[in-house]
């Protein structure tokens, strides 16, 4: 059993990075990012629907199904949007790292009111998340236009961090008390109908990308978040959850590494701390 849960570990690790790559190939290829998300959303939305209705879960509490889904749909649409945005901004390394603490803000809301045991090893690698984030800051380009860009980039990735961290608490509560395959189809039907309104809200200043790249980029990254969230949810099912979370959590290492391999992405000395002691935190945290 310990093989099975590992090797679903594995397989979402390696699909959620391939996954968050694809977000850099968005940034990179200059997609339309609410057409992205639109394409994306609509993929999962469909396919979880289909198992639904395959394997007719039952429903308990729909009240609490339908609040759960809202709150998770927000803050997923909000992180993924504001993800994609900061890669225009800001490089792979730095992005794909301080996304990852949003770790440390779950397991301090698990103690704050889930009454959660920290242990000396968490609290070392909460410190080496709050070492990390100033560190990863540096290195930015200097002149006026990247500073700016700079900035603007930190603002977007702050919010995404908070989001993504508010996604994974309802995420938690949703495995605890409703069903999974409804929560997950009614999660991402309602992103799909958030993100088709975004509209040229956050267009690139220049898109370069055309309807069809942008659908084939979008259904590529829904296929990758819904293969990647079945293996996570198998992985669960047999293996131990802050086991298995950290194994998941520590995907943005494929994604950094596809970004130096295919985009040849710099990486400074700073980041490559940073990016050391993230990776550090969340290990102290999870094993």
């Amino acid at each position: 059993m310990t093989t099975d849960w590992y090797t679903y570990a594995l397989a979402a690790f390696f699909l959620m990075g391939t996954q968050n790559f694809l977000y850099k190939v968005s940034a990179e290829r200059g997609c339309h990012t609410g057409w992205i998300t639109f394409f994306f959303m609509a993929t999962v939305a469909c396919l979880s629907s289909i198992m639904w209705l395959i394997q007719r879960e039952p429903i308990s509490n729909f009240g609490l199904l339908l609040f759960l889904s809202f709150l998770n749909s927000l803050s997923f649409l909000v992180a993924t949007v504001t993800h994609i945005e900061s890669l225009k901004y800001l490089p792979a390394t730095t992005v794909y790292s301080v996304t990852r603490l949003n770790l440390v803000i779950v397991t301090v809301f698990s103690v704050l009111f889930l009454k959660d045991q920290l242990s000396l090893r968490q609290i070392a690698g909460i410190l080496c998340a709050i070492g990390a984030i100033p560190i990863l800051t540096q290195g930015l380009d200097k002149g006026k236009t990247a500073i700016s860009q700079g900035r603007q980039g930190f603002i977007y990735l702050a919010i995404c961090l908070f989001a993504s961290a508010l996604a994974s608490i309802s995420s938690k509560y949703a495995a605890m008390y409703v069903s999974k395959i409804a929560f997950l189809t009614l999660v991402y039907t309602m992103g799909t109908l958030a993100s088709a309104g975004l509209g040229n809200r956050f267009r690139t200043t220049s898109v370069k990308s055309n309807h069809r790249g942008t659908f084939g980029l979008g259904f590529a990254i829904g296929i990758l978040n819904f293969a990647g969230y079945l293996a996570f949810l198998k992985a669960l099912s047999s293996g131990p959850l802050s086991l298995v979370a950290s194994i998941a959590s520590m995907h943005f290492v494929v994604a950094i590494i596809l970004s130096i391999l295919i985009y040849r992405e710099r990486l400074t000395l700073p980041r490559a701390l940073g990016f050391v002691l993230t990776i550090l935190s969340i290990a102290l945290i999870g094993f």
